[in-house]
């Protein structure tokens, strides 16, 4: 049996072209750490070069925090474009038994498609299916994913 749980304003962070090499991005965490701010989802795009995008969401409050954590960053890597978008939720779909139910994934995002969300990330695990919307799309799209499912 599936539980579906809500956490809304979500600050989500996109560092593009940033630095691809672990020690570089084990950095970046370091860093959001040593500021007392606590990281949930993170994604990572495949490495282009040297370089790749990497997102990750915070709680709303740490806002102001993660923008000179940013700040900190680009001066040490001027090159770093650094996007911020706040306001958004955080669904997360939670069933033990995902990992032997093939389509689980569709059928999550396919809902979210039907009730035209703005899906803004996505991160899995074994047993859940994590997505990120702007807050207008939050009702819609639980009721879209509770009918799906």
């Amino acid at each position: 049996m599936f539980e579906i749980s809500v956490r809304e304003d979500v600050t989500l962070i996109s560092l593009h072209d940033s630095p691809a090499q672990i020690d570089r991005i084990a950095d970046v965490f370091q860093k959001i750490a040593q500021a007392g701010i606590n990281v949930d989802m993170i994604s990572q795009t495949p490495p282009n070069g040297q370089h790749s995008d990497l997102s990750f969401t915070v709680d709303g409050d740490d806002f102001g925090v993660i923008l000179q954590v940013c700040a900190a960053l680009r001066e040490k890597n001027p090159d770093l474009k650094i996007s911020v978008s706040s306001g958004n939720c955080k669904i997360s779909v939670l069933d033990p038994d995902m990992n032997e139910m093939p389509g689980y994934a569709a059928k999550v995002l396919g809902a979210a498609a039907a009730a035209h969300s703005d899906i803004r990330m996505v991160t899995t695990s074994e047993c859940d299916i994590s997505i990120l919307v702007v807050q207008a799309d939050l009702e819609n799209t639980v009721q879209a994913i509770r009918a799906a499912l």
